[in-house]
Order: structure tokens, then sequence, then C-alpha cells
């Protein structure tokens, strides 16, 4: 190997020069060996084994206009533990990692980091759906996060032959300028006037079986929604109860409990207020398990039981609502599915696309029972 070599990356045209041939040549060695004689095809991988060669797959994807590779993008929907507001990030440890030695338990802070209360979430479960199926099919898979701005969505576009995206209140205006190059599949948003792929559960059919199992089974008909209505699902969930309730001629109370799984809400004040004014709901009719898991943990914290004192459900139906205290009634998405689905629709093995051009792909919702609703 030439003096330099050994501090860059060899290249394609290193390994032609090792071996005197062409370039075309390498490339046909890794690409198409059945137009090289087994004699050249040799040298030319001996050449590379010596260099330490090996093919760049965006410089084969730029060569052909696709990288072969499916992405998954999350707008910062990944928890890092259960209460981002409990303890900063500067608060955690960063230890030494040039010791030498072992680093130790208490320098790792994986009681806080391993809590299910915060991973796997419902964004975990459909990435692994996701990364399963292109396993399956042979793709390669780059994930990616950030906000929402041009400059990051656009960054992980130009790199991969098809995008599945988590909903984000301004997603639309930002795939817009996209779209025609590569196909777009977007989790739980419902349809609009564009050409992306939708992949979602039956978000109003999974709240009103929950709604109608509290009426029905629990005779609960006061009911308080948990969940700032920001989100397109959270918005679904909401009205779904509201229509169940009006439908069975049953009063609906005003408004919701403020609650977000990120940022600052007024969860804990405005449960404080119903405890003193004598005005706690039968119920809370969590948007999501992560919305649930901060209600538990405020109701415990005023002394309150559930579901004794009050019912808590929640919807996902994620790990961690199988391991509170108590265990949580809640709507189980079938998430994996939903990742493998959007990875067969960008892979265009998902069969023929209807007559619009764009999947919608609607998955049933499933009430799961349990103990936080008295069953």
């Amino acid at each position: 190997m030439a003096e330099g070599q050994a501090t860059r990356r060899p290249t394609v045209y290193d390994v032609a020069q090792e071996a005197n041939v062409s370039i075309a040549s390498v490339s046909f060695a890794f690409r198409r060996p059945d137009k090289l004689s087994d004699a050249t095809r040799e040298r030319v991988l001996d050449a590379a084994r010596r260099l330490g060669y090996a093919p760049s797959a965006a410089a084969r994807g730029l060569a052909r206009g696709r990288t072969g590779t499916l992405g998954l993008h999350a707008f910062d929907l990944l928890l890092e533990r259960p209460d981002p507001l409990a303890r900063p990030l500067s608060g955690l440890k960063s230890p030494r990692l040039d010791t030498g030695s072992p680093i130790g338990w208490d320098d790792t802070d994986d009681e806080v980091l391993s809590d299910p209360r915060a991973f796997p979430l419902y964004v975990d479960e459909v990435q692994r759906g996701f990364e399963l199926e292109c396993w399956a099919l042979g793709r390669p898979v780059m994930l990616s996060s950030g906000s929402d701005t041009d400059v990051s969505v656009a960054d992980t576009v130009g790199r991969v032959d098809g995008l599945a995206i988590f909903p984000s209140p301004q997603t639309a205006p930002t795939l817009a300028r996209h779209s025609p190059s590569i196909p777009i599949v977007l989790f739980s948003t419902a349809p609009a006037d564009d050409a992306h792929h939708r992949v979602r559960v039956d978000n109003a059919g999974g709240m009103r079986a929950l709604v109608s199992h509290l009426i029905d089974e629990h005779a609960a008909t006061d009911l308080a929604f948990v969940g700032r209505p920001e989100a397109a699902d959270v918005v679904e969930r909401h009205d779904a109860m509201l229509a169940e309730l009006q439908d069975r001629g049953i009063r609906s109370r005003p408004g919701v409990v403020d609650a977000t799984v990120r940022g600052a809400d007024d969860l804990v004040p405005q449960v404080r207020a119903l405890i003193a004014a004598g005005r706690m709901p039968q119920a809370f009719v969590c948007a999501s398990d992560q919305h649930a898991f901060a209600l538990l943990d405020a109701l415990e914290a005023e002394g309150l039981r559930v579901p004794d004192d009050v019912v808590v459900t929640g919807f996902d139906g994620t790990l961690g609502s199988r391991l509170t205290t108590p265990a949580l009634t809640t709507v189980r998405q079938p998430m994996e599915a939903m990742g493998r689905a959007a990875a067969r629709i960008l892979a265009g093995t998902a069969g023929a696309a209807p007559s619009r051009g764009a999947f919608d792909v609607v998955f049933e919702a499933r009430v799961v029972v349990r103990r936080s609703c008295g069953c």
C-alpha cells in the first residue's frame, strides 16, 4: 500500500491500480462477477482485501439514483425517562471511558433509563416492526430523528429510497416539498390532500369500545379526558369519547385535564383542584399510556387508590402498561404490524396500490382489560 493510504479510506481507484485493472472491472467484481473471468475477479478481490477496501453503498446509490435504504424519522418522540422534567439532562452521569477498569453500576443511570414507562413505547415498537420487515426484505435501514424543519427532513430524504415518519403537527407543510422525489409513509395521521401513504389505527373504534366497557361493565358515566388535544391521534380519541357519550345520552365534562408527554402542563394542579372541589370523575380516560403513567403517579402522591377511588385507562398498550400498579386497562395498537406495513409499502411489496395511488392502511385496535378499571 502506498504511503498515505493508511490514513484515508481506500477507493475503487486504489484497487484498480493495485490489481492492474480498470475501475469498471473493480465494480463488476462486486456487483456483476459474471462479467469477469475467474482469474480477474480473484485478482481484484485479493487487491481489495490487501487494501482493506469495501464498496461504498452511498457511491453505488449515487450512480444508480437510489440507495436501497429505507428510512424511519422521528420528530423527537423518544423519551429518555418517564418524566423529562423531573431531572435535567445534565444530571445524568457521563462516566470516563478511558480508565481501563469496569464502569461502576451506579455510574450508568440504568435504574432511570431502563424504566419501562419510558422504553419501549409506541415509537419503539413501531420501529422494531419496521426494522424486522426491512431485515426480512434485505433492505438497509436508516434511523433519524430531530426537528420537523426542512433541513432535518431533507437530509434524510436525500439518503433513502423511501421514508416513514412519525406524526408531528408540522409534518404536512414540511413534507410537501419532498413528496414527488420518494414515497413517504405517515404513521397515525388521518388522510389529507397529499400523495403520502398512511399507516394508522382505528382510534375512534378503539376509544368507543373502551368507553362502552367503562359504561356497561362499571356503570361509569362521569368521564374526564386526560391529554392536550394537539396531535391528530389525540384529537381523534377525544372526539370518539365525546361521540360515544353523546350517542348514549350521557353529558360529557367540559374541557380536558391538561397533560402532555413533553413539556410543562397543568396535570397535577388540575387533579388537586378536582380533589379539593369534590369533583373527581368516576374515570380518567387518558389519551395515551404515557399520560396514564403520569396520572397514576399524581394520584398516588395525593393518596388516592386506583381503581378503588377512581378508574384510570390508557391507550397504546405499551409494555409499561402491563407493569404499573395496578396494571393499566388500555387500548392496544398492533405497533409491530404497523411498522412492518410501512416497510412493505416503501419496499413495493404491499401489493397493488389503491386507485388514487396512496395506501391508507388502518389497523383495528383492541381493548385490553386489566386491574386499573376495576376488572
